[in-house]
């Protein structure tokens, strides 16, 4: 009986590790429907609906002369905020990972306001701060540079908080003893944390630029949409969706999902190096 119970044993093992998990098929299939109806469906749909037009259709609605300027200007101000935060909300995130200040809580929980506040509301509050009556005697309103703060505004939590964990696991007694052994302080930064923080600093930076790219509330009041100036994407959209052009907005639509697909597969690179390299 012993021998029998012995020799069962290890099935039974095999069968609980490599059997079939009915619990989890059915968790994966509800993820699957949920995800086709709120995210896959909608999607395909866009890109079908500008399909139809055919490539010279649809390369004429992007380069439409609106349609160009305001993809334009979308694709280089993401990219300047996205560069512009890379930094700065690196630099942020040590400061709340290795320095002890009075406020240092507060500070940590307003990086997350951009993520609780309505976009419309930040786009209100900027434009208070930096319109026409600013208190601060700075007008940014109606400007391109009105629009990279508005985005700087709402991207710069995705750095700090991608960055600041990988600060928390960092193991300092390596730095130590770098510098315990005669490397200056900008050598042991270059070569022992930079190294380490760079896969998130890139997954962070990416994920500003895809958030920046689709931003549409806050640069809605800021901006004031003056065509061929400070019209983004977004706002593109919804005046031809208004202006019952909903072919061109769906061109449009495809335009920007194409090039979140490109930022997602550069973000499974930098993911896929980060694991590679430790």
């Amino acid at each position: 009986m012993s021998a029998v119970t012995a020799t069962q044993a290890p099935t039974r093992a095999r069968a609980r590790a490599g059997g079939p998990h009915y619990g989890t098929g059915l968790g994966l299939g509800v993820a699957v429907l949920y995800l086709s109806l709120i995210v896959l469906i909608p999607l395909a749909a866009v890109v079908w609906r500008s399909a139809r037009l055919g490539p010279v259709t649809f390369w004429h609605a992007i380069r439409q002369p609106d349609a160009w300027s305001a993809l334009s200007l979308t694709v280089g101000a993401s990219l300047l905020v996205a560069l512009l935060n890379l930094v700065m909300g690196t630099l942020i995130a040590w400061v709340l990972v290795r320095d002890r200040f009075p406020g240092r809580s507060i500070v940590d929980t307003l990086i997350d306001l951009p993520f609780a506040l309505p976009t419309i509301v930040a786009g209100l509050v900027l434009l208070a701060l930096y319109g026409v009556n600013s208190p601060l005697h700075l007008n940014l309103a109606y400007s391109r540079i009105g629009v990279v703060v508005a985005l700087l505004f709402v991207t710069l939590p995705f750095v700090v908080r991608t960055v600041q964990p990988v600060l928390l696991e960092l193991d300092r007694d390596v730095e130590q003893a770098a510098q315990t052994l005669g490397a200056s302080p900008a050598t042991t930064f270059r070569r022992i944390v930079l190294p380490n923080l760079l896969p998130a600093m890139l997954s962070g930076a990416g994920l500003a630029f895809a958030r920046a790219v689709a931003e549409f509330g806050s640069t809605n009041l800021i901006s004031g949409n003056i065509k061929f100036h400070t019209e983004v994407a977004a706002v593109n959209i919804f005046g031809r969706i208004e202006n019952d052009d909903v072919a061109g907005a769906a061109a449009i639509s495809t335009a920007l999902l194409v090039i979140a697909f490109v930022v997602l597969i550069a973000l499974d690179l930098v993911r896929r190096w980060g694991r590679q390299h430790g």
